[in-house]
């Protein structure tokens, strides 16, 4: 009555088990396009990437066996089991001790050195190495769009930005409303955008295509509906980009600039000629105390 139940049991929990096995790097093939952070387009993303395969590959060599012991014990001391020696006052297997403290320490200092090491080769702060010239790009995140400025090109967009192939990217980042988060999964991880203060950014792509940016913070009524494309192209497509973005007939200074900074939700994509070069230092000074007070 009892061996019955419980080898059923133990056989489904062996398939759902095993289905999940077999089903998950499947999933996660098939919706590759929704998965972004798996399939990186850039440098900084695909260590990233890597890291979280390696720690995830550690943390299996723990969770792979228990699963393992637990099908086993519970098949071996089951009920109907005459054979198996019951012993409750089995203390201090020394075996069972080193096993079940040593391991779990070991890969415990394994993945705190290698994170270690991570952490400080992909500091955002880092500049990537590369025989090409950075490209600066300040971000300003409002509410509900993303300004960006090239300072050297002259130049400014609203909810788009572009860029040669791997060519490194300097992004200095800052906010003219509540905190928010820069992030364009494809390329690396997300850093804060807060008002009266410079965060910094350094990312390449290593392909070409559009990748969706997007806020990664909750802010608020339009936070759905703040994403901006960051496409990376060639080097020739990107000057003729250039070129348009600078013959546009829509000019950025501090007066326009007080118009985009208004509340707006779903905001096409526009291109300024960059008439203050100043600009984003004066965004961030406007929350500045003034001197003496």
């Amino acid at each position: 009555m009892v061996k019955s139940p419980i080898r059923l049991l133990l056989v489904m929990s062996a398939l759902v088990i095993l289905t999940i096995l077999v089903l998950q790097p499947l999933s996660v093939f098939h919706f590759e396009g929704d998965i972004e952070v798996l399939f990186p387009k850039g440098i900084v993303a695909l260590k990233e990437r890597n890291l979280l395969f390696v720690l995830q590959g550690l943390m299996l060599i723990v969770v792979i066996p228990v699963y393992v012991f637990t099908f086993i014990f519970s098949w071996k001391y089951r009920a109907s089991n005459k054979n198996a020696i019951y012993d409750p006052d089995l203390v201090d297997n020394h075996v069972a001790e080193y096993f079940w403290w040593g391991v779990p320490c070991i890969i415990t200092l394994a993945m705190s050195i290698i994170t270690w090491q991570s952490t400080h080769e992909l500091d955002p702060y880092k500049p990537l190495q590369s025989d090409k010239k950075a490209l600066t790009i300040q971000v300003v995140a409002l509410n509900w769009k993303w300004l960006f400025i090239y300072p050297e090109e002259k130049i400014a967009t609203v909810n788009f930005i572009q860029f040669p192939k791997e060519r490194p990217i300097h992004f200095e980042i800052t906010a003219d409303a509540p905190m928010n988060s820069f992030w364009i999964p494809r390329l690396g991880g997300q850093i804060y955008a807060m008002a009266n203060m410079k965060t910094e950014l350094n990312l390449m792509a290593s392909e070409l295509g559009d990748f969706r940016g997007s806020s990664a913070n909750i802010s608020g009524e339009g936070f759905s509906g703040m994403t901006f494309i960051a496409r990376a192209s060639s080097e020739e497509d990107y000057e003729k980009w250039l070129k348009t973005a600078q013959e546009s007939t829509q000019a950025l200074d501090l007066t326009e600039y007080n118009k985009i900074v208004l509340p707006s939700q779903r905001n096409p994509v526009v291109l300024y000629q960059l008439k203050d070069e100043d600009l984003f230092t004066k965004i961030m000074n406007k929350y500045m105390h003034p001197q003496g007070k």
